[in-house]
């Protein structure tokens, strides 16, 4: 326990179990809050009791949005005939930052991977596939992670998606091998989606 301070322990506590932050990190995230003047503090908690109340999921492409559908969906601008998969929100996030993509996103949320029993099903790559039979998709591009887990995805969904029809492409791999889309710049992501190959 730090200092004896229950309460000042359940704050480090749950910033640990945020992805990437580790146990000195957490510490001055907390000793940090606590310094900071409360209205500080309140405007954080604030913050994520909203989004927790507002963001949800599209029905339509699963990215997150505070509308269903969301503005991506429903932009008359964009090009509907073009639908990029990706294993999480950060990864549509971190394209549509770069302002090269204009088509439309399909988020798994995941991928698949047996040994954390993650399969089709928890993916809900029906939802997909059932956008692709609408048959106004002329191209998937398969923007999965470039892990192992992320190419058994690309092959599964490469495999599914080809019987109907719809060109599937890959994005080249200027993303680094391990790595997110997340924490790949603009650059990289460029080189990525213009350097997609057939899959």
């Amino acid at each position: 326990m730090i200092l004896g301070s229950p309460h000042l322990q359940r704050l480090v506590d749950a910033f640990r179990r945020l992805p990437g932050v580790g146990g000195k990190t957490a510490e001055r995230y907390a000793l940090h809050l606590l310094a900071a003047p409360q209205d500080a503090a309140e405007e954080l908690a604030a913050a994520l009791q909203e989004a927790r109340r507002a963001v949800c999921h599209c029905g339509t492409c699963r990215n997150l949005s505070d509308s269903d559908p969301c503005r991506i969906c429903s932009d008359p601008r964009r090009d509907h005939g073009i639908i990029c998969v990706v294993e999480k929100p950060a990864g549509a996030m971190a394209i549509e930052r770069s302002g090269i993509y204009r088509g439309l996103y399909h988020v798994l949320h995941g991928a698949i991977n047996p040994l954390e029993h993650i399969g089709p099903e928890e993916l809900r790559i029906d939802l997909l596939l059932n956008r692709l039979k609408e048959g106004a998709i002329r191209e998937v591009i398969l923007a999965t992670n470039a892990t192992t887990e992320g190419e058994t995805t690309a092959h599964y969904l490469s495999r599914l998606i080809a019987p109907l029809g719809v060109r599937v492409t890959r994005i080249a791999h200027g993303v680094p091998i391990g790595s997110g889309l997340e924490y790949a710049d603009e650059a990289t992501l460029l080189r990525a989606i213009e350097g997609r190959g057939n899959f």
